[in-house]
Order: structure tokens, then sequence, then C-alpha cells
């Protein structure tokens, strides 16, 4: 029988497939004609051989545009270069010519903040024709429009001493020039590359001059002319393996020892669950019910996701809805926070409480635990299946206005690392509570089966149409075709937004992953964020600079 988690993956499959085809075989081919790699098969070459490329943005924009713009023109992730983790940010020229739509930006600021917030080296491999002058309104002006890019390349270079490689692969026009200017090495190709504030015919229609591109901006005029570049290589194949000659030649900056991934891990914990076998798959896609609102232990989640299966549980029998403990992925210590759902038995003569709401009682014991992991420096997994705060008399009168605030002021001033998993529901203040991306987390990821909303479709029916639908009942009749058909609309339009597609298209989670990759992927972000061993408070936290002399 083929289980919910199973349907919803084999429809990201095939649209991941889709999406990474970029332009298509066509273009593809003409990229292969031109002498240069397509971006996905540069990054195949820049990354170690075996090695993850945690894929961030994948979706955005996969439903806009008529479907022109897959993946927004551009590649961006997690990688491992020389054993070193890094980021890599590289314009898909199948799409547009890897013009920039306004979510390019979105997906290029994000990869950034990504660097800049962990302090691991960013990678631009740039081949770009520029602004993509129909959508130049949502891409040039605004706080978060273009410039930015240029902003975070400055802070990076200047304060955070970020390592930043941009090789130059194919077209380099206009301001997007300054994104390699301002890192710290530039590579360019020669015969396919160029960079220039304006390329032949602008400058030909400006000025009068002719001039053909490689004069004007190519690989040996600006090498051995302008100096703006400093190496010139023969192909793409020369310039990545020279970009993984100068990772490798980075000092050494890691996690402290004691967050390691260990060799030894390998063997500490259940085998199966480490390699994703067959047999675990299976089992982990059958966890969570074919009707997303039917209960399911969280705790066999979290057994198939922690090393040895093993949670050591923080005050694990008090406020039973909310799940908090310590335990390992591959090797690193994490405090892990996840949402228990089902109806939850109180102690004698207490009601049982509904799985998946936070309780007066469950945020504060959760607010403790955050403050707790904090002063040790341990990072937070928050797991999400919650649908919000508890409403009503009792509720209020227990004070949940004060222990929402107290468990939320908690997380957004933790100074670790907060990765999140978002399984089922993230629904209402409860998703904000549970490190929600407004709170800047290190990653926010989504298993297919995710769910992100104000509220849950039938939910919102009631809210709206309740009073309606109320009448008719009271009255013995069918509700009016227009109610009816408000409703039916209503439904459609929630299930279709609730689609954790829907929110990886917009950027409110970097990744929709696949229940047998977690604990890997847990684990490569986890490690990533350990290069950085200040606070992760924002997208950047400037070091104390020296006192001027």
């Amino acid at each position: 029988m083929t289980s919910r988690l199973h349907a919803l993956s084999a429809e990201l499959r095939e649209l991941e497939e889709q999406l990474r085809q970029g332009g298509g075989p066509d273009k593809i081919a003409r990229q292969h004609k031109q002498g240069k790699l397509t971006a996905r098969e540069r990054i195949a070459g820049l990354t170690d051989p075996g090695s993850r490329f945690v894929e961030v943005g994948l979706l955005v924009a996969h439903d806009q545009y008529d479907g022109q713009a897959p993946g927004a023109g551009v590649v961006t992730g997690l990688g491992v270069v020389c054993g070193r983790d890094v980021v890599i940010v590289a314009n898909d020229a199948t799409v547009k010519a890897g013009s920039w739509w306004p979510e390019t930006i979105k997906k290029m600021l994000r990869a950034q903040e990504i660097a800049m917030r962990c302090r691991v080296p960013i990678i631009y491999l740039v081949d770009s024709a520029g602004v993509n002058l129909p959508y130049q309104g949502g891409v040039f002006p605004g706080q978060y429009g273009a410039a930015r890019l240029f902003y975070y390349n400055s802070i990076m270079r200047r304060y955070l001493r970020v390592p930043q490689i941009a090789a130059v692969m194919g077209p380099c026009i206009a301001g997007g020039a300054y994104l390699p200017a301002l890192s710290d090495v530039i590579l360019m190709v020669k015969g396919t590359s160029f960079m220039g504030l304006g390329g032949p015919n602008l400058v030909k229609g400006a000025t009068g001059q002719v001039i053909d591109g490689e004069t004007l901006g190519g690989a040996v005029t600006h090498t051995e002319v302008s100096g703006v570049a400093h190496y010139a290589v023969d192909d793409d194949a020369a310039c990545l393996a020279k970009i993984r000659e100068l990772v490798a030649r980075l000092p050494g900056r890691g996690a402290p020892p004691r967050f390691q991934d260990t060799a030894a891990d390998a063997s500490a914990h259940n085998p199966s669950i480490a390699t994703g076998s067959e047999s675990t798959a299976r089992d982990l896609y059958a966890l969570l019910p074919a009707d997303h609102r039917m209960p399911y232990n969280m705790h066999e989640v979290l057994r198939a996701v922690v090393d040895e299966g093993t949670l050591d549980e923080f005050q694990g029998n008090l406020a039973k809805e909310m799940i908090c403990g310590d335990a390992r992925i591959h090797g690193i210590p994490v405090g892990v926070i996840a949402n228990q759902r089902g109806l939850i038995k109180g102690r004698p003569g207490e009601r049982p409480r509904f799985g998946g709401i936070i309780y007066p009682e469950s945020a504060e014991k959760t607010a403790f635990f955050i403050d707790r992991c904090d002063r040790q420096g341990i990072p937070l997994l928050f797991i999400q299946d919650v649908s919000g705060f508890m409403v009503g008399g009792e509720a209020e009168h227990e004070g949940i206005i004060r222990a929402g605030a107290r468990f939320v002021e908690a997380m957004a001033c933790a100074r670790v690392p907060k990765v999140v998993l978002t399984v089922n529901h993230a629904s209402g203040a409860g998703y904000y509570a549970m490190a929600g991306q407004g709170f800047d987390p290190d990653f926010i990821l989504s298993w297919p089966s995710g769910r992100m909303g104000v509220m849950e479709g039938e939910a919102a029916i009631q809210a709206v149409h309740g009073p309606a639908l109320e009448a008719a009942k009271q009255a013995g009749k069918a509700p009016s075709t227009e109610v009816a058909n408000a409703v039916e609309e209503m439904r459609a339009d929630y299930e279709h937004q609730l689609d954790a597609r829907f929110a990886a298209a917009r950027g409110y989670v970097d990744a929709v992953i696949y229940p047998d990759e977690t604990r890997d992927v847990l684990a490569q972000v986890l490690r990533v964020t350990m290069h950085n061993e200040g606070p992760h408070i924002g997208a950047f936290v400037l070091p104390p600079q020296p006192e001027p002399v």
C-alpha cells in the first residue's frame, strides 16, 4: 500500500527532475557547443566525489512565469570541496542566459546569508547575462534588491573574513560585475568569459567605440591589462580544478572537536537507519498516517532520526505534548524539541490534552529547555507538527500569553544554531514559536508532507462561512450554491497553499527533503553551522573590531 508520504515524495521527485533540466536538452546542448559545462555539471566537478550537495531553493519560482524560470536561473546550496564545507552559487545559463529574476536575487541573498551566519567560504560560478529586463522592477530597487548582494559581499570581505571565490565562466555584465569584483579571488575562462560594466553593443551605443568582447573584457584583458581578475584558465575543467586548489589552501577553520562527525558513528547507531536502506525508508515513509489530521507517535520519528534511536528526554512525564530531549545526529549533540500528536493522557484528575497544541505548562517547559541548551552551547533541532497555542478560558487564566511569550523569547534569543524540520503541520503562532522563518533559523527544511499556513482549510472555512453553514443546517436545508461554491474554492485554495511545494516555491523553506535522507541532511547542515562558534542571531553579527590607534 502506498503511503501519503510515498505519494507526495513521488510527485516531488518528478517535479525536481524536471527542474534540474533547467532550460531543457536544447539549451544544455547549446551550452556544451559553446565549450561550457552547465551549472550542475560545474557543481559536480567542483565538489568532492561521492559527497552530498544539499540544494537550497530548487523549487523557488517553479510555479511562476509560466514555468519559464526553473530554479530562478541559479543553483544554490551546500557542498563539500576538498573536505571543506562551502556554499555554492552557480548561474544556470540554460535558463534565459542565466539572467536575474526577482527570485534569483532572493536565492543568492539566502546563500550569502548562510555563508555569513555559518562563516563558511562561498563560491560564485558566474555565467549571467545580467538583469532580466522585463522584470527589472523586482530586481533593481528595494532594500533586498540586487544591491544587497554587494552589501553582503562587502561585509563578508571587510569584517567577517568569509572567503569569497568568484569564477567568471561566461558573461558577467553591468552591476553584476561587482559580485566578483568584491570577492577575494577572481578566475576567468579564456574564450568564453566576459566581464564588463557594458558589453560591446552598449559601448558602441554610448560612446561610438567599436570593440570586440574579448578585447573589452575577456580573460586575458582582465588578468594582463586591467588587473581586475587574478587567474586566466583554459576551460571550465581547469577553472574548477583551480578553485579546488584555492579552497584546499584556505587555513583550517571548523567545528569544535566535540561537535565533529565521528567515524565511530557509523557503527554506533542502527546501520540500516544510517544507510537509508530500503526497509528503513519504508518504515519512515509509513510513520505518518494517510490523513494528516490523524495521530501518530512522534517518538517513532525521532528514533529514526537520532543516533542509536536514543533520546534522553527532558521532563518526559511533564507536559507530554512537547517533547524535549538530548540526542546526537552523526555524533553531533542536539537539543531536540518536537510536537507529540494524538490525545495526550494527563496526570490523575487532569483532562487529556491535544497533541500538536502548546499549553502554558509545555511552553514554560520548552522555554527552560531552550535556555539550558543555549547556556551549554548545544544546537537546537525543532521538529514541527504544531497546530498552535491552546485557546479558551482555562488557558487564558493559566497565562498562555505570558508562557507563550517566554517560549518565543527564549527561542528568538538563543545564540546557538537552530535547525527546523517540518514533518506535518506548521500552523498559527505555534509555527512562530517552533523557530519559524521570521526568527532566522540557520536552516529550515520540510518533508514533502509539510503543511504551512495560518490554519488548516477546514478551520478557515468555519471561520469565514461557519455562520452561513450553521444557518442552513438549522433550517434543514443545503447551503446555497453561492456558499457551497465559495466553500469548495476556499478548500482548494488552502490545499494548494498549504503544500510544501508552495512554501518552497516562495523560499519559505530552504529545501524539501525526503524521509530516508533526513539524518544525513540534518548532520550536514548542523556541521555547517558549527563553523561559527559565535552567536547565531540575525543574518550576521560583526565580530569585535580593534580600536583605532
